[in-house]
């Protein structure tokens, strides 16, 4: 009898915590579908202004009363092609660049040791901690003097952005360290070079770091607005989409571009947007797993 009683008690008591575990989640889950709404309400005002087509300034109301792709043909008749362009080609030429640098720097502080290594590593850390507000202004002298600002600020802005990948090497190198150096030192044993263990061994074992690499590499000069608008300034040829979109919402141009503003907002956020939807979980296994072990 007291078995009997005390197997009811527990199945009672796991019904109860499986009702508590339900109701819980419910919650969990509409307080995260409400934040989602909110965070992605600004998307869609922009998404449904960029159909509009009774009025090209601003309104007090959200959704257009005529649809039309008139801003998106409006695109195509303006100089957001260069723009856009110029991004591509920016953010296109870092990513490889970048993830080249950042890999190889990481899996050296990862496999080698030598002198002074643990001293670079905290160099870099320390100099790494200093905005990079602070050099503005002698890089704008730097380019001004190699003549890669305005009209030439594409390859200037590349340089920039590349010049200090390596020091990005800390997810990189976690990552890599996780990887077994035994398996380094089978492939040396069996006369690879350092460069076939990199590309033949480790960087496939790598996958989610590279194209969490490659990803950030790609996002960050794609958006990027204040560095690119301190370099590129005066000469339209010379500006990527942030710069040449901002310019639309000055007090002059905002009444009859901003309709315009919204879909290249649109155009621009779709290439990245595919590209994490598609590569999200290589994205979330390179960020989890370079933080295992540092």
């Amino acid at each position: 009898m007291n078995n009997k009683t005390a197997e009811i008690d527990r199945q009672k008591r796991s019904i109860g915590l499986k009702a508590s575990a339900r109701i819980s989640n419910t919650i969990i889950y509409i307080l995260l579908v409400i934040i989602s709404f909110i965070w992605l309400l600004p998307f869609i005002f922009i998404v449904l202004q960029s159909f509009r087509c009774e009025v090209t300034g601003p309104v007090g109301y959200v959704t257009p009363k005529v649809w039309g792709l008139d801003n998106y043909k409006r695109l195509l008749e303006c100089n957001f092609k260069t723009w856009y362009l110029n991004t591509f080609i920016i953010a296109l030429c870092v990513a490889v660049l970048q993830t080249i640098i950042v890999l190889c720097m990481s899996y050296t502080l990862s496999r080698f040791r030598f002198k002074m290594r643990g001293g670079l590593m905290r160099f870099m850390l320390i100099l790494g901690m200093f905005p990079g507000m602070l050099t503005m202004i002698i890089l704008y002298r730097v380019l001004k003097d190699l003549g890669l600002t305005q009209a030439n600020a594409v390859p200037g802005l590349i340089l920039v952005y590349v010049a200090s990948s390596g020091m990005g090497y800390y997810v990189s190198k976690g990552f890599f360290d996780t990887i077994p150096k035994s398996l380094d030192e089978a492939a040396r044993v069996d006369g690879a070079t350092r460069a076939q263990v990199l590309t033949k061994i480790i960087l496939p074992l790598a996958k989610p770091i590279v194209i969490y690499t490659i990803l950030t590499a790609f996002m960050a000069p794609w958006g990027d607005f204040v560095f690119a608008r301190y370099i590129a300034f005066g000469t339209s040829s010379g500006y990527n989409v942030a710069v040449g979109m901002f310019d639309w919402l000055s007090k002059d141009q905002i009444g009859s571009w901003y309709t315009t503003f919204c879909a290249g907002g649109v155009i621009v956020a779709l290439p990245v947007t595919i590209l994490f939807m598609c590569l999200q979980k290589y994205y979330v296994e390179g960020v989890t797993g370079g933080a295992v072990k540092g």
